[in-house]
């Protein structure tokens, strides 16, 4: 096992990829030296890893953008430090050196012939990072795929390797229920033939992509993708044939599905590009078709959306979520907010945000889309609004919500 002490200075702060990307044997060598190598402070996005929640030692302290998968657990226990950025700000954030950025651990492709590697299903916010960190070691997979969109990176590059042959990790699978269903299918019926969509991963995106069989000449471009994205690409869907920027092509930052999708990424129309281009402000700008579709914890009676607590812990993020709901709304095609109507016993439509924390502002927001229908906000004053949303909120919830309407509105 590699001897991390020979890389890491006495307080280097570390980064390292996230989800499918994540390079496990480089973070459990971590945790399993961290004794030696005194208090440390890293960086992770998305993780899987469920020993960073069963033994992270007080010894290390983690920082992340959101709380997302198991770090989930770490911010119940107050265990997680949360930056409330944009996606599109942690760039900025790893060249100013505001984030853990001494030495980062990288998973990348076996080098080519020329003795580059690619960062494969994990390019994201890994790419622009890998710029401004001095010291780099790598996990070089046999399995990781070398994708196709960022530049790759010599292994002279690297101050240490180690090298696998393990599969890369499977994002966890819910397949859609009734309820995702019926709001995917109301999600559909505002996407019109030619747009390019933007939405994240799982069950209920998953559930929307399937919906959009029928549609004709969709573009995609987006901070992930899942497996949907392959039945929409064998069915003629996602032809890309009416992107303004990048036609013909699926763009993406990051791959988090089965192994099926994996194996197939090099014969799809995609390239992985760092968060600074697909993330970024002049780039959504120019796609005058963005569609884009987020999901959300709550939405209160004037539009504004909280995807970040859930009862008093950070369960979400901010994300890539205003990113692409601003740009939709003010240069694309349409900002669509997808939200289950309740909760448990719960309605998500409120009065007012619980979870006390604005993810998303009800200026940059079109549609609130629930199983019982869509509620259009666009060019609507505070009490349409309200009317709007309490008429798709759970029936059950309806004339509470009506009741708490304030005077004002």
């Amino acid at each position: 096992m590699i001897e991390l002490a020979r890389y890491l200075a006495p307080g280097a702060g570390v980064w390292w990829s996230q989800a499918s990307a994540e390079p496990r044997p480089l973070v459990h060598a971590l945790l399993d030296q961290i004794g030696e190598l005194g208090p440390r402070r890293a960086f992770c996005g998305l993780t899987w890893d469920e020993r960073l929640t069963r033994e992270l030692p007080d010894t290390l302290s983690l920082v992340s953008y959101g709380g997302l998968g198991e770090l989930r657990a770490l911010s119940r226990a107050g265990r997680l430090d949360v930056l409330p950025c944009h996606y599109s700000a942690l760039p900025r954030m790893f060249a100013e050196g505001l984030v853990p950025r001494d030495v980062g651990f990288v998973q990348v492709s076996p080098p080519d012939a020329d003795g580059t590697c690619s960062l494969g299903i994990g390019v994201d916010y890994a790419a622009d990072a890998v710029r401004h960190t001095p010291v780099l070691i790598a996990e070089i997979n046999q399995r990781m795929p070398a994708t196709v969109g960022t530049p790759r990176i010599p292994l002279s590059r690297f101050a240490a390797v180690v090298e696998t042959d393990r599969p890369l990790q499977q994002a966890p699978e819910r397949s859609p229920d009734a309820t995702d269903q019926a709001i995917a299918r109301n999600v559909a019926d505002l996407v019109e033939d030619g747009n390019t969509l933007q939405m994240g991963v799982g069950p209920l995106p998953s559930a929307v992509l399937d919906c959009l069989a029928g549609h004709r000449d969709l573009g995609f471009h987006s901070g992930m993708i899942s497996d949907s994205i392959m039945r929409l690409v064998d069915k003629g869907v996602l032809t890309g044939a009416r992107k303004e920027i990048d036609q013909g092509t699926i763009i993406t930052g990051a791959a988090l599905g089965s192994t099926e999708l994996y194996e197939r990424l090099v014969e799809m129309p995609i390239e992985f590009r760092p968060a600074s281009y697909t993330h970024a402000p002049a780039t959504l700008s120019r796609l005058r078709s963005l569609v884009s579709i987020n999901s959300a914890i709550e939405v209160d009676l004037t539009g504004q959306v909280g995807a970040e607590i859930r009862r008093g812990v950070l369960i979400g993020a901010v994300g890539g979520q205003v990113d692409f709901s601003r740009a939709a709304a003010l240069t694309g095609a349409r900002s669509i907010i997808a939200v289950r109507a309740r909760s448990g016993a719960e309605s998500t439509i409120k009065p007012v945000l619980e979870g006390g924390v604005v993810t998303t502002s009800r200026s940059d927001v079109d549609v609130v889309v629930t199983e019982y229908g869509a509620a259009h906000l666009r060019g609507c004053d505070l009490a349409e609004r309200a009317r709007r949303l309490i008429a798709v909120a759970a029936p059950e919830h309806q004339e509470a919500l009506e009741r708490s309407v304030p005077d004002r509105f």
